[in-house]
């Protein structure tokens, strides 16, 4: 998120350096590589994070669960969708109104997605924060190897 937030103020400072601010159909004369970190970093996050979840659900709920443990699992998914839906409505009815661009402006040349991408990343940093504080408390299984 700090990577996306990064970005997309040089894509700001690009348009303005331009005079495109208030020409939102005008394509920025930024590279598309300046994508590429972040969605390389999103890639191999999501594919450490899913596969990680799937072993723990599957390996660490007791064997007469696991079908539930596998919903769980799925139903990660289903609940973060919902939950950013809230939260982006949240932020459009609060940063917008009374003549103001909200953060989600129609003209993104007008609207601050850094400002989301930075709540974001405090977000993620307090998730982390309570998934390593709880995550000391539990004892995990030990299964034999076969």
């Amino acid at each position: 998120m700090i990577i996306a937030a990064v970005v997309e103020i040089k894509r700001l400072k690009t348009a303005e350096e331009y005079n495109l601010v208030d020409k939102p159909d005008v394509t920025i004369p930024m590279s598309v590589w300046w994508m590429l970190p972040q969605y390389m970093l999103f890639g191999i996050t999501d594919v450490l994070v899913l596969v990680g979840l799937q072993e723990f659900f599957y390996d660490q709920v007791p064997t007469e669960l696991r079908s539930i443990g596998l919903a769980l699992y799925l139903s990660i998914s289903g609940v973060g969708s919902y939950l950013s839906s809230f939260l982006v409505s949240v932020i459009e009815k609060s940063t917008g109104g009374s003549g103001q661009d909200s953060w989600f402006s129609n003209n993104l040349n007008r609207g601050h997605l850094d400002y989301f991408y930075w709540l974001l990343a405090g977000l993620s940093a307090a998730g982390f924060a309570a998934y390593f504080h709880f995550s000391r408390s539990p004892i995990y299984n030990r299964r034999g190897t076969i």
